[in-house]
């Protein structure tokens, strides 16, 4: 305007244009106006083109260079949409790692908006209710999770306690149970979790029962011992019966303290660390007891005995807890010496794998165990007939010591039976806890 007011004033001067002055004027505003809008336009496209784009994440390095206030502006529209992006790139990276966060948590995840409908879900809710983390979303989760409880719970709206219903893959042969537990946040949403409780069912299940198994095992003799105790306080007995009665006290008694003790093995081994590899026991010394074992129990449950082979194999030493390996050996001899008849071949073993793995195995003539039961063998308790476990004067915690014994040695213990072919247990030792020695090593330990 000044350059344009100067060169009216001078037409004005020298030519006599009385009007020199407002022309040049009018053509400066005319000449600002059309810069003005030249830089009006650039930075308008400038921010329609950045509007535009999807990861605006360029918008300083392509912000138009422009000339006094226009160059100004348009950095300081910069600064403030660059400022802008950085805090919504922020927010979103911790979005991110919000819902990173709750894709690795071991419960299920569902938000639930105020209707009622899945606006997101983790992994591990797909899963146990068999959502489509995709395909679901903005379904109503009613219309997805159709368990008659799970409907209940939602609908009377206490949700100060969880309700247990059944998972996506439960079946009756193996039952799933998903404990959920809804918490109301925001504006009438929903934060849904979900948690697999079928192994803490499945062990408080095998509490009760261990507890009831327990109970009844006790019970038994103590209910022999008191009706022998009340016997001998009331009646006058002759001599012969007064020993015989005294003998069956001696037996039950007897029988409470193995229980006791097999208990007190299985809660020692369950809470002690694990064996090292540096104390060596000679097989052969393990072997010796339990034949020793095995052929004094079997002149008492069978007058005639059973046929008794042991075969030492190479001479060898484990790596382990003396005590551990030879509950664990024992157990195995003598089961299969109360379950062989009479007459019948125990044959106990020890070899030497090519692979450096040692194999201690019992085989037996037995009657054998049907298919369907070798899974259970190693429960507590389990018995595939209990009156006949109690005439042998069996705990149903023999197998399950023997498999605590293997675990803690980096074993694995094997079962093989047919109905009518016998059975055949066998503990295989890694080759880190065996080691071969030679008999001058023995000679001279001995």
């Amino acid at each position: 305007m000044i350059v344009g007011g100067g060169l009216g004033f001078w037409a004005r001067t020298v030519n006599g244009l009385s009007f020199g002055l407002g022309i040049g004027l009018a053509v400066a505003a005319m000449v600002w106006l059309v810069i003005d809008s030249f830089f009006i336009n650039r930075l308008l496209r400038w921010l329609r083109t950045e509007q535009n784009k999807d990861a605006p994440a360029v918008m300083a390095s392509s912000a138009p260079s422009m000339p006094g206030v226009w160059g100004e502006v348009a950095d300081r529209t910069r600064r403030l949409l660059k400022n802008r992006d950085q805090q919504l790139q922020e927010s979103q990276a911790r979005l991110d790692e919000f819902l990173a966060a709750m894709q690795a948590s071991p419960s299920g995840v569902v938000l639930l908006d105020a209707q009622g409908r899945i606006e997101w879900c983790n992994q591990m809710a797909t899963q146990h209710f068999g959502f489509d983390a995709q395909r679901d979303v903005l379904q109503h989760i009613a219309n997805l999770v159709r368990e008659p409880a799970f409907k209940a719970y939602m609908a009377a709206g206490d949700f100060s306690h969880d309700v247990v219903i059944p998972g996506n893959f439960s079946t009756p042969a193996r039952p799933v149970k998903l404990s959920v537990h809804v918490h109301s946040y925001g504006k009438n949403r929903k934060l849904v979790l979900s948690r697999d409780i079928t192994a803490v069912e499945l062990a408080e299940a095998m509490r009760r029962d261990f507890v009831a198994n327990v109970s009844h095992e006790i019970r038994t003799p103590l209910t022999v011992l008191s009706g022998f105790i009340e016997t001998l306080q009331t009646l006058p007995l002759k001599e012969p019966e007064r020993a015989r009665y005294l003998s069956l006290m001696a037996q039950q008694s007897q029988r409470m303290q193995t229980l006791v003790n097999d208990l007190l093995t299985l809660s020692r081994l369950e809470g002690s660390p694990f064996p090292g590899a540096n104390d060596w026991t000679t097989l052969s010394a393990l072997l010796a007891q339990c034949e020793q074992e095995a052929r004094a129990l079997s002149g008492v449950i069978a007058p005639q005995g059973h046929r008794l082979e042991f075969d030492p194999g190479p001479a060898c030493e484990i790596a382990g807890v003396q005590t551990e390996l030879y509950s664990a050996m024992s157990n195995l001899v003598t089961n299969a010496v109360r379950y062989t008849p009479e007459g019948g071949l125990v044959r106990v073993s020890w070899t030497l794998r090519d692979d450096g793995r040692g194999e201690f195995k019992v085989r037996d003539t037995g009657p054998g165990i049907a298919p369907e039961h070798l899974p259970r063998l190693t429960e507590r308790f389990y018995r595939i007939d209990r009156s006949r476990s109690r005439e042998t004067g069996g705990t149903g915690l023999g197998l399950a010591i023997v498999k605590h014994v293997a675990q803690r040695h980096g074993a694995e213990l094997n079962i093989k039976s047919e109905i009518g072919q016998g059975s055949c247990f066998s503990i295989i030792f890694p080759a880190t806890r065996v080691r071969r020695i030679q008999v001058a090593q023995i000679v001279q330990a001995a």
